[in-house]
């Protein structure tokens, strides 16, 4: 899965928390798209460019999937 950046404006503002993404996943196993389900919006913008960088196994059809990335400070 990729990770994402803790952006500088959560770090000021001391924001945490998760952050659920659905992705659509195509047969090549690459995502295609994303859409926010949850989350702080100043950290839902780094969850999806990892989304899109996350790469699962090839299928026989197009999926959907939730993920979840959890924001800490760090």
């Amino acid at each position: 899965m990729g990770r994402p950046q803790y952006p500088d404006l959560a770090k000021k503002l001391n924001l945490t928390g998760v952050v659920k993404i659905e992705v659509t996943i195509g047969a090549d196993g690459k995502v295609k798209r994303t859409h926010v389900v949850g989350g702080h919006p100043v950290l839902a913008s780094e969850a999806e460019k990892a989304a899109m960088q996350t790469e699962f196994e090839p299928g026989p059809k197009e999926t959907s999937e939730i993920i979840e990335f959890k924001f800490g400070s760090q």
